[in-house]
């Protein structure tokens, strides 16, 4: 899950959908490097897990508060790398993968039309079903 409308549609759309499932949420900060943006500032960080912990937080709060809403629990998970990868390697431990169809980048949605990248990468990779909520 990101800061974007539509993570928070596939988590709305998987507690909905899943009212016996055990729901987690992943938010994957990214990788230090000089193309991401933000990430660079991690590598300035002393402590990476607690930085990435940190920049987790306003997305996990949307999380409980939509969990909240329908009187649900859910585990928060946060990962530092490429959100795709971060994805595909913890696919096997869940029965099915819910994503967005877009995420926080959809103002960069020039480069895809229907699916975002992660979404994308994720949908054509996971061992498990993906459902792309819209």
């Amino acid at each position: 899950m990101d800061d974007s409308d539509h993570a928070s549609q596939a988590l709305e759309y998987a507690l909905d959908n899943y009212p016996d499932g055990e729901i987690s949420v992943l938010h994957v900060v990214g990788v230090p490097s000089m193309m991401m943006g933000e990430a660079t500032a991690l590598a300035l960080e002393d402590d990476l897990s607690e930085a990435a912990a940190k920049r987790s937080e306003p997305v996990f709060e949307r999380a409980h508060e939509i969990a909240d809403e329908q009187g649900r629990e859910i585990n928060t998970v946060v990962e530092i790398g490429h959100p795709a990868r971060q994805i595909l390697d913890r696919a096997e431990e869940y029965d099915t993968i819910v994503l967005g169809a877009h995420g926080a980048d959809w103002s960069r949605a020039t480069r895809r039309f229907l699916v975002g990248n992660v979404t994308e990468t994720v949908s054509k990779r996971a061992p498990v079903p993906v459902v792309i909520v819209r």
